[in-house]
């Protein structure tokens, strides 16, 4: 069993990530000018959502902390949080009939080996930090899953891949964040899978594939973390830094690029993914790319499209689905 709620994010990670927002915020002493902001690039092309006979597994960025739920300047009357918003509003619309569960690999929680959450009724998790008080008052009280925990526990077993669970942890953000404004009702019973720690991409494409067979039985999978995720470059994006801004349109496309690859050549690209052009300076460590693997394995032979592109924070960003 692991309650080690360090394996949601270092207290390192969470200074960086509060320094970052509340800096653009000007809630920090030491940058309380306004922050100028960059000319967006031209609107990028959408690709329409298409409907499937099974379920589709879904990566998504979901954002900067509780971005939805708090009136912070840095989340305020931008389009590029609007059309976010209404991009996860719409994910309860995509799924060809309503999921019997949801289950989400969240960039925030890793372990030494993939872990379940087995609770009948999760708690909450409010994995961050800095924010205002009504941020760790949101609720989300969709039903856990510990039937469904039990058999992906043994499809997993089945592949040869060593599992956990944890009956104590709550929903993070990564998760309760999208899922809130995709199914408000929170009606659909819900679990997490977590990372494992290394992060071997060629083991997050394995637990993909050996999951897979979930998507015909009514489960809708999600990857959620960031297709950019430079906590320290962020400041620099969103006062115009050209160099930060390229190098997240250089991956961002090549993200986007993945569509028009087989699933053995999207495979082999997502296993080399640190080759992609600025792969490392758009992901210094890659706890928020990870769940696009677990997706990637799980869509078997599946089309990619890329559903949501935006500019988020001066950074390009994108969701991505599959099948």
């Amino acid at each position: 069993m692991s309650d080690d709620r360090s394996d949601d994010i270092t207290r390192r990670e969470a200074l960086k990530r509060t320094a970052v927002f509340a800096a653009a915020a000007g809630l920090v002493a030491c940058d309380r000018a306004p922050v100028a902001a960059a000319t967006p690039d031209p609107k990028p092309q959408e690709t329409p959502m298409k409907a499937s006979a099974r379920m589709p597994t879904i990566f998504l960025p979901h954002g900067g902390g509780p971005w939805p739920f708090t009136s912070e300047p840095i989340f305020g009357n931008g389009t590029s949080w609007t059309r976010m918003e209404a991009y996860m509003r719409g994910l309860g619309m995509i799924a060809p009939t309503r999921p019997s569960a949801v289950l989400v690999i969240s960039a925030h929680w890793e372990a030494t080996v993939p872990t379940l959450m087995t609770s009948k009724a999760p708690p909450m998790l409010y994995d961050y930090s800095g924010f205002p008080p009504e941020t760790y008052e949101v609720k989300w009280p969709a039903p856990g899953a510990p039937e469904l925990a039990a058999t992906i526990e043994q499809m997993l077993s089945d592949a040869g891949i060593p599992t956990s669970t944890d009956a104590r942890r709550g929903f993070d953000h990564g998760t309760f964040v999208p899922l809130k404004l995709a199914f408000p009702e929170a009606d659909l019973p819900t679990l997490q899978l977590s990372l494992k720690r290394g992060f071997d991409p060629a083991e997050h494409l394995a637990i993909g594939r050996a999951l897979e067979p979930l998507r015909d039985r009514g489960v809708l999978m999600v990857g959620s973390g960031m297709s950019y995720h430079n906590m320290r470059a962020f400041g620099r994006l969103m006062r115009g830094d050209l160099t930060a801004r390229a190098e997240s349109k250089a991956f961002d496309e090549w993200l986007a690029g993945l569509g028009a690859l087989d699933a053995d050549a999207r495979h082999g690209a997502l296993l080399d993914w640190e080759r992609a052009p600025s792969a490392r300076a758009c992901h210094p460590r890659e706890e928020h790319l990870l769940p696009l693997h677990v997706m990637a394995g799980a869509a078997g032979d599946d089309p990619v499209s890329s559903p949501y592109r935006d500019i988020i924070l001066g950074a390009h960003v994108s969701a991505l689905h599959f099948g």
